[in-house]
């Protein structure tokens, strides 16, 4: 016999706004990783960018 579907209980104002402040840690949160992520992504940009130190490689390094 198929189920019938339950409606939810009423919407309280304790869990709109525990929903709400879940929300906005959670928004919160990954605009940090986004934040973090650009300045990793930055940090190794300017490695890369930098010239080495000492002599310049004038032939590249065998892959083997």
């Amino acid at each position: 016999m198929p189920k019938t579907p339950k409606s939810s209980p009423p919407k309280t104002a304790e869990t709109k706004a525990n929903r709400a402040r879940r929300r906005h840690l959670l928004a919160l949160l990954r605009q940090a990783v986004k934040k973090e992520k650009a300045e990793r992504a930055e940090r190794h940009a300017g490695i890369r960018q930098a010239p080495r130190a000492g002599r310049p490689r004038t032939r590249r390094a065998s892959r083997r």
